[in-house]
């Protein structure tokens, strides 16, 4: 079976976890570096507050990359919270004792 480019890719509620919190781990960098949260800049850019950037090669650079992580982020949180809406939570959770 074929996948289309923009099709969701059926992941499990670890993988969505871990999956997200590494493009966290990314989004951080790109708030640190601009000083801003993704979701201010994601509705600044959508807005096109930001069109004066685009003529500075690496803010477009880093700001096409950062658009992209943080729609990939979305996504995952919205299939995360679709998965958790039809589960049972107990059947998910991971338990790991301590030693």
């Amino acid at each position: 079976m074929q996948m289309g480019f923009f099709q969701e890719v059926d992941m499990e509620i670890h993988e969505l976890v871990v999956e997200m919190k590494l493009l966290e781990r990314r989004l951080t960098l790109y708030e640190e570096k601009y000083g801003i949260l993704s979701e201010d800049f994601y509705d600044a850019l959508m807005s096109g507050e930001l069109a004066r950037y685009d003529e500075y090669d690496e803010t477009r650079a880093d700001f096409s990359r950062w658009k992209g992580t943080h729609e990939t982020w979305k996504r995952r949180k919205e299939a995360y919270r679709k998965q958790m809406t039809q589960i049972n939570l107990l059947n998910v959770l991971r338990f790991q004792p301590t030693y």
